[in-house]
């Protein structure tokens, strides 16, 4: 068939090209995705006459099932956008097609795209309004949201997996609580995180589980959990934790041979929450003092210096103090290249904030495999970056508590 292009018609796409020369770029699109649907129509013909045994308008002998027409379907190809195709039916409904994936409307790379977006930060709904730009066909927030429920058994085989091979030697330990809708209502759960640190210095995500992170025992079964998974208890010489009820003794109990390092941090807050307004910095710089000291023997010095000069001023705040000293000095006690990374829990809560950060724009989260999904991702995000600062070997410029005066 020839085709003609009348002169007036040329002049009228040219101009139009003038006024918008994307417009050329639409067309071809178009052109595309229409060949694409021709070129997959015409592979499923291919298919159902492998399939039947014999070319169209053949006749064999005892032949019972024959073509039956099509029917119409749209899919959607990463790159091409959505294309239409017509299915080749047998009239026994027999024959299923392997061109297209049943009962989707997407490729599997349009699927893994969607969850990384996800998983980076961008809401379902913002998916869903910005998906017919980006692949050529709208997707409403619940296919998303379905998209994402297919990475839940990656994610438990992730939080599963064997530990036997890491060397661990230091263990920090906390929960976040995080909004999640749980059947009909929206509660606030916590999460138990662990970060080990292995031999070499490296460290990585050991565990991730639902549980109060007040609890003793939802505790225990954390720990054992890491145990039962491979990790070996004996390897494992120091915990970092924030003074949670029950936790430290737990943690004793299942790791016999480690010690505990309370976390400074949390310790000053505690010690300056009992503290005067007006004497809160030259608190928290007598505190510093003892925090960082150049040894176990000058930290003890400052130590008795601080209880003989604030006693009798503010005996509360020095009690609180006097019951975590030792805790908190632990750290003395592995080589001093490492102290700065083990006198708190501030690797830890650097990755609670990030999972606070990536989940602020969600408010809830919905339900505990999709508070997985996200944790798992950033976790591994999170090692990528810690490959470049083992423990050991961080820059020696020392941390500053925030200390909240108002």
């Amino acid at each position: 068939m020839e085709i003609k292009i009348s002169v007036p018609e040329v002049v009228n796409l040219i101009n139009e090209l003038q006024e918008k020369p994307s417009r050329i770029f639409e067309m071809a699109t178009m052109n595309v995705q229409k060949e694409v649907g021709d070129y997959l129509t015409n592979l499923m013909k291919a298919e159902l006459t492998h399939f039947l045994g014999r070319e169209r308008y053949e006749r064999n002998k005892g032949e019972t099932n024959h073509r039956n027409g099509s029917y119409p379907r749209d899919f959607c190809i990463k790159g091409i956008g959505e294309v239409a195709v017509k299915v080749p039916r047998d009239r026994k409904g027999e024959y299923q097609t392997q061109v297209l994936p049943r009962g989707k409307r997407y490729e599997d790379r349009i699927v893994e795209d969607l969850s990384i977006m996800y998983l980076t930060g961008i809401s379902t709904r913002t998916l869903s309004m910005l998906s017919r730009r980006l692949i050529g066909r709208e997707i409403s927030h619940e296919e998303v949201s379905k998209a994402n429920r297919e990475l839940t058994e990656a994610v438990e085989k992730w939080r599963s997996r064997d530990l036997s091979q890491e060397k661990i030697k230091y263990i920090f330990v906390d929960g976040v609580i995080f909004k999640m809708r749980l059947k009909y209502s929206v509660d606030n759960i916590p999460v138990l995180v662990a970060i080990g640190v292995t031999e070499t210095g490296t460290k990585l995500v050991l565990g991730l589980q639902s549980g109060d992170k007040e609890s003793a025992t939802n505790w225990r079964e954390f720990f054992r959990d890491l145990k039962s998974r491979g990790l070996d208890a004996t390897s494992v010489q120091l915990g970092i934790m924030d003074g949670l009820s029950g936790l430290e003794k737990v943690f004793a109990e299942e790791f016999p041979h480690a010690e505990v390092q309370r976390c400074q941090v949390h310790v000053a807050r505690n010690v300056l929450a009992k503290v005067p307004h007006k004497l809160k910095k030259e608190v928290a710089d007598d505190l510093r003092s003892i925090f960082y000291a150049s040894s176990k023997e000058k930290a003890d010095e400052l130590y008795k210096s601080f209880y003989e000069k604030w006693n009798k001023v503010i005996p509360s705040a020095v009690k609180s103090l006097s019951q975590s000293i030792d805790a908190c000095l632990t750290f003395f006690k592995f080589p001093d290249e490492e102290w700065i990374s083990l006198r708190t829990t501030n690797i830890i809560e650097r990755l609670n904030k990030e999972f606070k950060r990536r989940t602020k724009s969600m408010e809830i989260v919905a339900g505990e495999n999709a508070c997985y999904r996200l944790l798992a991702f950033i976790s591994l995000k999170m090692e990528l970056s810690w490959r470049s600062n083992p423990i050991g070997k961080v820059r020696p410029n020392l941390p500053l508590y925030q200390i909240y005066t108002k």
